[in-house]
């Protein structure tokens, strides 16, 4: 049932390091103020905007600015701006296939600074459908293995949420990341509270049905172009097909000490 994934673990770091920088305060905030304007401001009636708010808590957003980013999506606060939601399809290097998920309100823009991070960084633009089918949405919750004094086992995670719809587990170090289908994102979620397991965040996701190998080389111009990407104001999220072995994981992080 537990598979590993090496660049879901350098994601999950990586969204870590991001978090204590900063970066994600505003794509967070802005998540936030979509989800209430699509399901309005309620988050026991919307949970897209619930857990929305709950990524934004753990990564320790200030609870006035989830408020009012809550009260400019519902209309309750003026200043809400018009986000639209907006995809790119890329290959990298490698062969490596990247989804670019954006929320902008400005398309050209958006679209422009894109394609010079992509072309800058060795990446090309796809056509639209050529990369997006080698991924599947999946409903993806992420579980600290450290909570308040105990520690969850894999068998704690199973246990609370197979019968949710609950997929596969994998192990990403410090914590359980556990899919289903989007639909049952949820489901998952509200398996585990109910366990009296907390989670870190629950979101839907692309997941790659097939991972891309690299080397070294490839899996250091692979993480400057997700770099580039994700510094976009109007990029919200990158997802990649890209599996680096451990060996090269190591060699990349033996690189950097």
């Amino acid at each position: 049932m537990s598979g590993h994934s090496k660049w879901a673990t350098t994601k999950h770091k990586k969204a870590a390091i991001d978090a204590k920088r900063g970066k994600l305060f505003a794509k967070l905030i802005k998540n936030i103020e979509v989800a209430a304007k699509m399901g309005g401001g309620d988050p026991s009636g919307n949970p897209t905007l619930y857990d929305a708010i709950q990524k934004a808590k753990k990564s320790s957003v200030p609870n006035k600015n989830i408020d009012s980013a809550v009260k400019r999506g519902s209309g309750a606060e003026s200043g809400g701006v018009d986000y639209q939601g907006i995809s790119y399809e890329v290959y990298g290097p490698q062969g490596v296939a990247f989804l670019v998920e954006c929320l902008t309100d400005n398309k050209n823009r958006a679209a422009m600074e894109v394609r010079t991070a992509v072309t800058r960084n060795g990446g090309t633009m796809a056509d639209p459908g050529s990369v997006s089918r080698l991924f599947t949405r999946k409903g993806v919750v992420v579980v600290p293995k450290s909570q308040e004094g105990r520690e969850v086992s894999e068998d704690d995670v199973l246990e609370a949420t197979l019968d949710a719809g609950a997929e596969e587990v994998n192990d990403l170090d410090d914590a359980f990341e556990v899919q289903s289908e989007a639909t049952d994102v949820v489901a998952v979620r509200t398996a585990l509270q109910e366990a009296g397991i907390d989670y870190d965040s629950a979101d839907v996701q692309f997941v790659a049905s097939l991972e891309i190998p690299v080397d070294a080389e490839g899996a250091g111009k692979v993480m400057r172009l997700v770099d580039a990407l994700e510094d976009l104001d109007d990029v919200q999220d990158v997802f990649t097909n890209v599996d680096i072995p451990e060996d090269v994981l190591a060699e990349l992080e033996g690189a950097e000490d």
